[in-house]
């Protein structure tokens, strides 16, 4: 939500009449998209008001706001259409004699289960079930209008009275808190329309009228409002009892012990916005100018409702959620209230049955945060946080990640806007709530598609889309000029393993699908006098050609296309070894149905092309190939344990844990091992574990978080899911500081890990693509790990880009990936680099030399640049100078901390459902006793001895010591 969507929160609302329905609604903030982002929000606010009311009443779970207590639920009713229905009512399902099941359910009104003598209104909820995929609900409240005019109103007085369950709270929630959301006359007003609601007593709901309060479509009828009335003759009812705090109950039940209980359903016609309007909510529609019109007569049949079956229906009803926009479009709600309803029931059912969560940070989070955001942005101006000592430091990167969550996560999903009806959700099937799914679906099981294969890039900034630079300056100039490698420049805090270890991680998070090569290009003009061959034997070209993003599409309902789908899911999933499809993921099993992936004398089985048949397989070279073996092998390792430990496990159960413990390892190794090797601080090390099991002992800590952020008290395995406000997704700014082709070297020395000895020197063009397994197999996992665990990657800076890499043949293509880096992001609309880093709030450059001190990186860089703002994004964060010990720059850093995070936050296989009934015990206690040396070690345990003793296993190796050789100098 932008700062301007925010504030129309508070604001009262505005309006104007949208073209496509402008004969009966009006749109709060001027369109249906910035109403629909205003309702979220409101939908929120409600879900607060659901953990409120559970809090004050003790409830043992969430309860549905409003609605909590049933007094009936049966599923046996019958709607029958009169015979003599009207001509202009006859539309979809409404047709004379036409006979449907329904479910019924009646209830109290209120938010917390009280007694039924309690002051209250009624409701009725019915779901007209008119075929298998076709069903009604209709939602009817005992008083005719609604205490509020639109969805503001109603969340307002919703929050004030939140769990008010005594007198002195209800009055402070009337006379206090209502009047100051929405105001003295409107407050009086809403007062005055509840008392008379709840003023008398009821004696019983099946002689109760209901009003829907709300207009729905009738077909070609135009609006209605619907009411369900007693039918004639209906026996009355005893005196409303004030002892018995289910009388309603009782009362139904004696009642329909004996004969069945009998309503008319009637529809009231629109007539114009003055008479009977659409929007207002408190409004009427007065008989005497639109007189209500018998439509069908509901029947709930006589029956004994104390009995086992009964009971169970009744319970099973009560777990349904009844949603107004559960119907067709021929019968789509209307008005501001019921807009508002897809977005608040969708949330609240989803929450009251725990498939949505809200973790609403305390008062003095919000307090003390707003302070400590002030006290660190003065304070940063004279000293970075990376420069102050370890615990401040620490609580001054938590202040500034709240900061880049509130400012930095940009919604880029395209969703209805106006809402659309729909069927009625399918149950959630079993499996999906205890396995990850092959696509990504169902993570979140309130929005199944939340981060699948398929969904959109996010973004952290707003994307800047400018064509007409596209080609300026040329990339062939910035990547000659300020990225080709002339002489390799070391990491030599790192081993290769960490260069080879986080494109095994990209492939799982991202990928952009392009377009076969040769069929849809980007064409990058060549400098004067320079040619390109554009594929393998082809003849020199003027112009660089590559593939193109599949899919670009706008942000919004107009704009450039910016917006691309990731052919990835964007969960943690391990996808790279197991493949984003279900056809996939059974194709890499042993070949019977086993839980085990197939191997071949424990190496990867290569395809007809010679790369080996993994979960993904571009870009492949020995490193990949390292990684994917190694986490196969312990993929299998898992099977064999999780059999031992529970034989009567059935093989896909197997696989399917064995998934989840081997992908929530290795995002643990990338929390805990690899993010505090390449940013090797004490600060870093100590926050990244603390991000996985908690802050260490230190009451400083404890208290800092106790007052800035509470959620972070414990690890995010021992937490909620939490997506602040924003649905899931990795985004294009993440992609960008990903881009770390400097790690890899140019030149591989295999050398035999028992004596030392150079068994091969190699170019890169030797260890990829279908050269990768012959080596592999030749020199063995052992040796292959071994050899990166001595050698050091490239650093992450300037003019270190892999001279391989610029001249790297895929797919039938001969790619610069340099050249190719750099256009993807100016394409992908991600803000230049000046732009880039003021949007994660750190001050603009003003001239070059805030960006550099070096002599020459200056000169190149006011060679290829008119200005600072023209830095491309990479180029910027590569010339950075980064913190003390960091091996990427700050600005890189502000993404990381905002998305590391969240990636563990937002997955509930990470968060409520990193347990024992998902993981089995054993499934947890091998991921909190494994890291990545454990994993090396129970494949290769001939490596023991060259292993860092205190350091993660990313960090140098001692070499062995060749034969002649007495280890402290040449032989």
């Amino acid at each position: 939500m932008t700062r301007q969507q925010e504030r129309l929160v508070g604001e009262a609302p505005t309006v104007r009449e949208s073209p496509a329905t402008e004969q009966y609604e009006r749109y709060v903030g001027g369109s249906p998209e910035v109403e629909r982002t205003i309702f979220e929000r409101l939908a929120r606010d409600l879900m607060r008001v659901q953990l409120k009311i559970q809090r004050r009443t003790g409830a043992p779970g969430v309860e549905r706001t409003f609605h909590a207590k049933a007094i009936l639920g049966v599923e046996n009713a019958r709607l029958r259409f009169r015979d003599d229905l009207p001509e202009e009512l006859r539309t979809g399902f409404a047709q004379p004699g036409a006979e449907y099941p329904v479910i019924v359910r009646l209830s109290n009104a209120g938010g917390a289960r009280q007694p039924d003598f309690t002051p209250d209104l009624r409701g009725a909820a019915l779901r007209v079930q008119v075929g298998p995929e076709e069903a009604h609900d209709l939602l009817m409240t005992n008083f005719p209008v609604s205490h509020a005019r639109d969805a503001r109103e109603f969340v307002a007085f919703a929050r004030a009275m939140a769990g008010a369950n005594s007198t002195l709270r209800k009055g402070i929630g009337v006379f206090v808190k209502l009047p100051m959301a929405v105001g003295w006359s409107t407050a009086t007003r809403m007062r005055r329309n509840v008392t008379a609601g709840t003023g008398r007593q009821i004696r019983s709901l099946a002689i109760e009228t209901y009003w829907s309060r709300g207009a729905i479509l009738w077909g070609q009828a135009g609006p209605v409002r619907y009411r369900l009335r007693p039918a004639a003759g209906a026996p009355a009812a005893p005196p409303a009892s004030q002892s018995d705090p289910d009388y309603l109950s009782h009362e139904l039940a004696a009642r329909l012990a004996g004969a069945d209980v009998v309503f008319e359903l009637c529809v009231q016609r629109y007539l114009d916005a003055r008479s009977t309007p659409i929007e207002n909510g408190a409004a009427d529609w007065p008989d005497e100018d639109t007189p209500a019109i018998p439509v069908a007569t509901l029947t709930i049949p006589r029956q004994d409702l104390d009995t086992a079956d009964a009971r169970a229906v009744a319970l099973r009803i009560d777990q349904l959620a009844f949603d107004p926009w559960n119907t067709t479009d021929e019968f789509r709600p209307l008005g501001n209230l019921n807009r508002a309803r897809k977005a608040a029931y969708e949330a609240g059912s989803a929450h009251r049955r725990g498939l949505r969560f809200l973790t609403p940070a305390p008062k003095r989070n919000l307090v003390v945060g707003a302070l400590l955001q002030r006290a660190f942005g003065a304070l940063n101006r004279v000293v970075s946080w990376d420069r102050l000592p370890t615990w401040v430091g620490l609580l001054n990167v938590e202040t500034i990640r709240q900061v880049l969550r509130r400012d930095n996560l940009i919604d880029t999903e395209i969703r209805d806007a106006p809402p659309k009806a729909h069927p009625v959700p399918p149950p959630i099937e079993e499996d999906v709530r205890t396995r990850r799914t092959y696509d990504g679906t169902f993570n979140d099981l309130s929005a199944p598609m939340m981060g699948a294969l398929g969904s959109p890039f996010g973004r952290n900034l707003r994307p800047v889309y400018r064509p007409d630079l596209f080609d300026e300056p040329n990339p062939l100039v910035v990547s000659r000029e300020l990225l080709h490698r002339d002489t390799f420049i070391p990491a030599r805090s790192l081993n290769v393993l960490a260069a080879a270890w986080i494109q095994f991680q990209v492939h799982d998070w991202v990928d952009h699908k392009r377009y076969p090569a040769g069929t849809k290009s980007v064409e990058v003009p060549l400098p004067p006098g320079m040619t390109w061959t554009n594929t393998p034997g082809g003849g020199p070209e003027t112009v660089m050609r590559f593939a193109e993003d599949e899919g670009a599409r706008p942000m919004g309902s107009a704009g450039p296309p910016i917006l691309t789908a990731n052919a990835a899911s964007h969960w943690w999933d391990g996808s790279e070894v197991y493949g984003g499809d279900e056809s996939v993921a059974k194709s890499l099993r042993e070949p019977d149905g086993g839980a085990r992936l197939h191997l071949e004398d424990g190496h990867l089985v290569p395809g007809p092309d010679g790369i080996p048949i993994t979960g993904f397989r571009e870009n492949w070279w020995l490193g990949l190939s390292v990684m994917h073996t190694l986490f196969a092998r312990e993929h299998n390792a898992v099977c064999e344990a999780l059999r031992g430990e529970y034989p009567s496990m059935d093989e896909d159960t197997v696989y399917h844990v064995a998934r989840l413990v081997v992908s929530a390892l290795i995002a643990k190794i990338h929390t805990v091992e690899w993010t505090p090797a390449i940013l090797a601080t004490d600060l870093i090390d100590i926050g990244l574990k603390a991000n996985w099991s908690g802050p260490p002992e230190n009451w400083l800590a404890h208290l800092g978080l106790w007052l800035a952020d509470e959620h972070a008290l414990k690890g995010i395995p021992q937490t909620l899911p939490d997506h602040h406000e924003v649905p899931y997704s990795l985004t294009e700014d993440f992609v960008t500081v990903y881009r770390m082709h400097p790690l890899i070297p140019d030149d591989y020395e295999i050398a035999d890990h028992a004596s030392g000895r150079t068994l091969h020197t190699l170019g890169f063009n030797d260890v990829q693509g279908s050269a990768t397994e012959t080596v592999m197999r030749r020199a063995g996992l052992a040796n292959s790990i071994y050899s990166f665990g001595i050698a050091h990657p490239g650093a992450i800076t300037l003019r270190n880009f892999p001279r391989a890499l610029q001249a790297f043949e895929r797919n039938g293509e001969i790619l610069d990936l340099s050249v190719v880096d750099l256009v993807r992001t100016r394409r992908r609309g991600v803000p230049r680099y000046n732009d880039f880093r003021a949007g994660l709030h750190k001050p603009r450059l003003r001239r070059f030399e805030d960006l550099s001190s070096d002599p020459d990186t200056l000169a190149r860089l006011k060679d290829v640049y008119r200005t600072v703002d023209d830095i491309d994004t990479m180029v910027g964060l590569f010339a950075e100078n980064p913190p003390e010990r960091f091996g990427f720059s700050d600005t890189a850093f502000r993404i990381f901390i905002l998305m590391a995070s969240r990636r563990l936050q937002s997955d509930r296989f990470l968060t409520v459902d990193y347990r024992p009934e998902i993981y089995t015990p054993l499934g947890l206690d091998w991921i909190e006793r494994n890291g990545m040396t454990s994993v090396i070690l129970r494949h290769c345990p001939e490596l023991a001895g060259h292993l860092p003793r205190t350091a993660s296993a990313f960090a140098p190796w001692r070499p062995a010591v060749p034969e002649g050789h007495d280890g402290t100098g040449p032989a």
